[in-house]
């Protein structure tokens, strides 16, 4: 055969027939099974119709997709021995699920009598707004009475909030939280043999083993589905054995996955280690890969034709249609006849699925993705922790932060976080050096020592699973304050939060969330100290996730205010926030001149909060120059104004404040006042605020008015006085001003 011929093959059909054939084969007597194993035949008959159900949905898939009523074509064949762990574990399990999961996702559906696992399914291809799963917006396994996560990673990102959610688990557990799920539940996590390899994946598993290494329980059960492949790279013979076997800190059991009775023991023998013992269980699970990786994938140009012949002789179906009939418990014609109606019931269901609605607008799409209960947030916000919690914590009413002395923003991050911890008692502060150090900058300093080890506690050094700690007790029903040491560090890390944690609302359609506070110290114009991973102003990549909230407070009082709105928003919404703190500012004291105190500033009362993204306008009567600026750039603007007030210029001075949403209707509103504008961005020119702000600007009608943006320069930032070749200077925004106001009015 030639090859352009071989390519025209339908491998689809080819492995169909070949189920068939072997019924007729089985028809004749010809079977090497036995009546061996310990499943009992009712569970063995149950699974096989998992199994088979599983595979007419990938069947379906590649018929309906070439009619356009279906969008998806990754399917589950060859690994529908996964049906084990959908019966073996238990629906309450959280479970976060390689693709392939088309087997398990029909067993645990067993546990919803009510529900239609082929319809639902079908719905999901056919991008249906009734889809169950996410309301249309992505093929996703999930389900929230079944405890299924939807998770849209094809690789392992999801793994560390796997571990993060059995961690959690445990921890509540033993603190008596009010858990969602039953306390000796497990986690289920499956990905391929190739995803192995993934540093998520690695991260995970350094996790677990540093975890056990402290005789923390994490009851974890990883399952590495091993088809040999990665999409066409296949894995080194024997890979996942010798780099999981002996690993430290994981037990590991090896399961077949192509023979239900073989597998049903060491499967279930596994999940009841995890269970009884609170270990993490890497379960090697052995599978084949059939019909290619999608439906556009043509294995015949990476795989030999004997390659694909062997692979497709190890389909788990055959072995079960062998079971099944040397047990006497079906003959292979009414195995047939049961293989046909799961067939016709499939395309019936998708072409029903195609007559239901799909997402129309985008109102529609985005619904959930960022939810803004304004009222039920600023409430929530207000609420202030009992006084005599607060008036024992902080040392009596006279001792209370509010009938303090002005401070700095250092210190009042740390105040207001203090209040949230005794507001809610779910809260929990974590990350690298927060807990008996109180972390580089001593924001957490005192935490520790005031609310225990159970809720402040340093972690390993890796944001990657500070991020998967997050969302793991999010979604156990913890607040989590989690903080990157750096801005530069959260870059290790950054798909985390734009990939895992705020797509979660997003293609659950809102029935799953995981709130947090994130808090990051960034920013530039540290002195003494730095270098580019210490003067880090990179904030693009974290303006371009959707649904993500960004504040950052330049003055202490607006840092306690934001956090108790960030924390009321997590609370009520299910928002992730993200709280960038600048460093430069942490301990600054002055504004105008050496020990003038100008940017020390009272501890606003526990009832005070900012409303979500309007920004703060200083001297707003100034028509002649309005500066738009944030960070460390509003002290900077700040000194700028009065420069030019001693000159008789007036210079209104806007801090955004919150960098996703940016108000740019208020931003519109001050720039139409005022006879010309600059926008300070300390940022790179490329994908910063700035222009954002003078693209709002722009599209507000304000385009024929004197703007000008100052921003660093299109380079990482040296070590030492070099940094201030980089970044943008008071200088630079006292000249742009000066040119602004002075240039020639056109006639």
């Amino acid at each position: 055969m030639t090859q352009s011929a071989a390519r025209r093959v339908n491998r689809a059909e080819v492995v169909d027939e070949a189920f068939l054939r072997h019924l007729s084969a089985l028809e004749q007597g010809r079977s090497t099974a036995s009546d061996g194993g310990s499943i009992a035949s009712a569970d063995l008959l149950e699974l096989f119709d998992s199994q088979m159900v599983s595979r007419q949905l990938d069947l379906m898939a590649r018929v309906k997709r070439a009619e356009n009523k279906v969008f998806y074509t990754i399917g589950s064949s060859g690994h529908e021995g996964n049906a084990l762990v959908g019966r073996l574990t238990r629906h309450t399990d959280p479970a976060f699920l390689h693709y392939r999961s088309g087997a398990f996702m029909a067993e645990r559906y067993r546990n919803l009598p009510d529900r239609d696992f082929v319809a639902d399914t079908c719905l999901s291809f056919a991008a249906s707004t009734r889809d169950p799963a996410s309301g249309g917006r992505h093929k996703v396994w999930g389900s929230q009475p079944l405890w299924v996560l939807p998770q849209t990673s094809t690789i392992a990102s999801h793994l560390p909030k796997a571990v993060g959610t059995a961690l959690a688990l445990a921890r509540g557990a033993r603190d008596g939280h009010d858990l969602p799920v039953p306390p000796d539940s497990i986690v289920v996590c499956s990905f391929g043999d190739a995803s192995l390899n993934h540093a998520a994946a690695q991260a995970a598993f350094n996790a677990c083993a540093w975890s056990r290494h402290q005789n923390l329980p994490v009851p974890i059960l990883f399952v590495c589905e091993d088809n040999g492949l990665g999409i066409s790279v296949p894995s080194p013979r024997n890979w996942v054995h010798d780099s999981m076997a002996r690993r430290h800190g994981l037990t590991y059991r090896r399961a077949s996955g192509l023979d239900l009775a073989e597998g049903y023991q060491p499967v279930s023998e596994a999940i009841a280690h995890c269970r009884e013992r609170r270990t993490p269980v890497f379960l090697h699970l052995d599978v084949t890969r059939l019909m290619g990786h999608a439906g556009t994938d043509f294995e015949i140009d990476y795989r030999s034709p004997e390659d694909l012949a062997a692979a497709e002789a190890r389909d788990p179906l055959l072995r079960s249609a062998e079971r099944v009939v040397v047990r006497g418990l079906m003959q292979p014609e009414q195995i047939r006849r049961r293989y046909e109606q799961l067939r016709q019931r499939c395309l019936e269901a998708a072409d029903r699925a195609d007559q239901t609605p799909r997402l129309a607008s985008f109102g529609e799409v985005v619904g959930p993705l960022a939810p803004v209960s304004t009222a039920a947030v600023m409430q929530e916000a207000r609420r202030s922790p009992a006084a005599d919690a607060r008036a024992e914590c902080f040392g009596g009413p006279d001792r209370l932060p509010e009938a303090q002395e002005p401070r700095h923003l250092a210190i009042q991050i740390n105040r207001a976080l203090t209040d949230l911890m005794l507001k809610i008692p779910e809260a929990l502060v974590f990350g690298e050096d927060v807990a008996r150090k109180g972390g580089v900058y001593t924001v957490t300093r005192g935490l520790w020592s005031r609310f225990g080890q159970r809720r402040v506690f340093n972690t390993l050094l890796d944001e990657t699973t500070i991020l998967g700690l997050a969302q793991g007790y999010a979604m156990m029903g913890y607040l989590p304050i989690p903080e990157i040491q750096y801005l530069a560090y959260f870059h290790n890390a950054c798909d985390q939060i734009r990939g895992e944690a705020c797509s979660l609302q997003f293609f659950s359609n809102d029935q799953f969330r995981n709130p947090m506070v994130l808090r990051i110290a960034g920013l530039g114009y540290q002195r003494g100290f730095g270098g580019h991973f210490h003067n880090d102003n990179s904030i693009a990549a974290l303006r371009d996730i959707p649904g993500l909230v960004i504040g950052c407070p330049a003055r202490g009082d607006d840092a306690a205010m934001m956090l108790r709105t960030m924390a009321a928003m997590a609370r009520v919404d299910g928002r992730v926030c993200a709280l960038i703190e600048p460093i430069a500012l942490y301990m600054t004291k002055d504004l105008h001149e050496p020990d003038d105190g100008g940017w020390l500033f009272p501890y606003p009362a526990p009832e005070q909060s900012l409303e979500p993204f309007r920004p703060r306008v200083y001297h707003e009567q100034a028509a002649d120059l309005l500066i738009v600026t944030y960070g460390n750039g509003v002290p900077m603007a700040l000194r700028c104004a009065a420069r030019m007030r001693a000159r008789g210029i007036s210079v209104r001075v806007l801090d955004l404040r919150w960098l996703k949403p940016l108000d740019l209707a208020a931003v519109a509103r001050h720039g139409s006042d005022c006879a010309a504008i600059v926008v300070f961005d300390e940022g790179r020119p490329d994908g910063g605020v700035g222009e954002a702000v003078v693209t709002g600007l722009v599209e507000a009608g304000l385009g024929g008015k004197p703007v000008r943006r100052v921003t660093g320069r299109d380079c990482y930032i040296p070590l030492g006085d070099a940094a201030r070749l980089v970044l943008a200077s008071e200088e630079q925004l006292d000249q742009a001003a000066q040119a602004l106001l002075t240039r020639p009015r056109e006639l």
